[in-house]
């Protein structure tokens, strides 16, 4: 037998990567860490590092993880029953309801998806890494963490050489977020300096600092956030460190950010990537793009174009402002874009403008989809019973659809404009659009945050946000505030222009918690209270590490 008296785990990839490597095996030998290092070398370390990365699709690319725990108990995002579709036994309509308990499957698996990330980064921290490799492990794990603390207010954290046999140790609240500052504080250095999103990088971990010490104050009073002058001085002058290197700027098209050619955005800093027609560690974006779509909503491949599921809810939609919809035009000319911008009065973030690519080949427009729909010709597009495919806002009002509308109800946001390359074999994937974790837009937006919780009338935040607006073709504010508490979607607020913004980002659960609206009530959420301002700990993970406490409520 060979005993690993660490993490035994590592064996099995060993075992391919030193081929012939010679280690004088014996009955009952022990392999110590440096051993396995030595014998893994440098590239053995690298396939470790790798799959931690790995771990990111996990959490980050499915439709029920963490985007479904961000935004579906969120004003953003919402999934009706549809008769006999997206019941699932109630778990989505719970989520937006507030009433969810320790059971829900969603809340499992989100906890164990970013805790897989926790081990295995860790794991890496174990064999003789390099500065870099051990900087970009901590850095992985410091994402889950900040994840895990966040949704969970708490995370238990194992370090290469404790011993197994132990529960390890949790931190929650202060303790956690000083333990996540201090590493990324540690590992900055050691990060490359360039902008390549598809890793850790400096930049992203100073856009990961600003998060911590922005929500610091709502993790240890989620009921009260305060906000310490040193965390907010912090965020600005980290921010402003980004903004002023010249390294980002904004897109001229919004939805750049997220179509097939993602990876060249000159605003995503970090990215989970994917690769169009590459099923190797390659979880796919295909979802968000089927879980909103309707069934006949992209020719080749209807009736199973979309999933007909997620929608948003009309009050968030009217946070824009005044919006009129672009109607379906009859049909575009190879390369003609006439429809783009022609209504620049309206936020282009809104959508429902031409798309090259996607737009003269689904029809679809990305953005919020609301109204009539059309295919690429023009055509009126119908639902499988025949009825105009006309998105309508209003949804039933315990979200169970039964009408004849069921299939219609509710307004779809397509934030990814789906990957219709290769005559759209890679519509329902492999995909090639990277799944964005963060993008330079935040940083500029918690900039102006921490200078408005400084000093409310500091210019600066609105030169900041109208920047921003200017770039998205949205009209400049006269002046802002931080929040309404009585109407969380007033559109001359701060927090609304991190909607118009971050929609569909898995930020919005985030951002209102911070300003103290989460618990007020909207559309199609008709009570709350404090319980659900943090997620209950699974009773698995209860049961598997005794240093983790349930929240209070649960």
């Amino acid at each position: 037998m060979i005993k690993n008296n660490k993490i035994w785990s590592v064996l099995l990839l060993s075992a391919s990567i030193v081929g012939c490597t010679k280690l004088d095996e014996k009955l009952n030998n022990t392999f110590t860490n440096q051993q396995t290092a030595t014998a893994l070398g440098a590239a053995g370390v690298g396939l470790l590092l790798q799959a931690a990365y790995t771990d990111l699709g996990g959490p980050f690319t499915g439709q029920d993880q963490v985007f479904s725990l961000e935004e579906n108990t969120a004003d953003e995002s919402l999934v009706p029953t549809r008769g006999g579709d997206w019941d699932d036994n109630g778990v989505w309509r719970v989520l937006h309801n507030h009433t969810w308990n320790a059971d829900h499957g969603q809340i499992l698996g989100v906890f164990n998806g970013l805790n897989k990330i926790n081990f295995d980064a860790t794991n890496v921290l174990g064999f003789s890494p390099s500065k870099q490799q051990a900087a970009e492990a901590r850095f992985l794990r410091a994402v889950s963490l900040y994840y895990l603390l966040d949704l969970y207010g708490q995370f238990p954290v194992r370090n290469p050489g404790d011993n197994l046999l132990n529960a390890p140790q949790v931190y929650a609240a202060a303790d956690g977020a000083t333990f996540i500052i201090n590493e990324l504080t540690q590992i900055q250095a050691d990060l490359p300096s360039d902008n390549n999103p598809t890793h850790a990088t400096q930049t992203a971990c100073k856009l990961l600092l600003m998060k911590c010490y922005l929500n610091r104050g709502a993790w240890t009073n989620r009921a009260a956030p305060t906000f310490d002058a040193g965390d907010l001085n912090q965020v600005v002058t980290l921010g402003k460190s980004i903004i002023s290197s010249g390294s980002y700027k904004y897109e001229a098209e919004y939805f750049n950010n997220f179509d097939v050619n993602n990876g060249t955005s000159t605003e995503n800093v970090f990215t989970y990537p994917n690769s169009s027609g590459v099923s190797a560690n390659n979880s796919g974006p295909q979802a968000r793009w089927m879980m909103t779509l309707h069934y006949n909503q992209e020719t080749n491949y209807n009736p199973n174009a979309g999933w007909n599921g997620f929608s948003t809810i009309s009050d968030f939609y009217n946070s824009f402002g005044a919006v009129t919809p672009m109607v379906g035009v009859s049909k575009f000319a190879a390369g003609d874009i006439s429809g783009r911008y022609a209504d620049t009065a309206v936020d282009a973030r809104v959508g429902g403008r031409y798309y090259p690519g996607v737009t003269d080949v689904s029809g679809q427009r990305p953005g919020f989809m609301i109204g009539q729909q059309y295919n690429e010709a023009g055509v009126a597009l119908k639902d499988r019973k025949g009825n105009p495919l006309a998105f309508d806002p209003k949804i039933a009002d315990d979200m169970k659809e039964t009408g004849g509308n069921l299939e219609v109800t509710g307004i779809r946001v397509e934030k990814y404009p789906p990957d219709l390359t290769s005559a759209g074999k890679n519509y329902e994937g492999p995909a090639g659009n990277d799944i964005v974790i963060f993008r330079y837009s935040d940083v500029v937006l918690m900039v102006a945050e921490a200078e408005m919780r400084i000093n409310a009338a500091d210019p600066d935040a609105l030169v900041l946000v109208n920047g921003l607006r200017v770039a998205r073709h949205a009209a400049p504010m006269a002046s802002i505030t931080l929040v309404n508490p009585s109407n969380v979607e007033d559109p001359k607020t701060l927090i609304a222009e991190r909607g118009r913004e971050l929609y569909w980002e898995t930020a919005r659960r985030t951002d209102l918690i911070r300003f103290g609206v989460y618990n007020t009530i909207w559309q199609y959420k008709p009570s709350d209270n404090a319980t659900y301002l943090v997620f209950p700990i699974p009773s698995q993970a209860l049961a598997a590490n005794p240093n983790l406490k349930q929240n209070p409520g649960y």
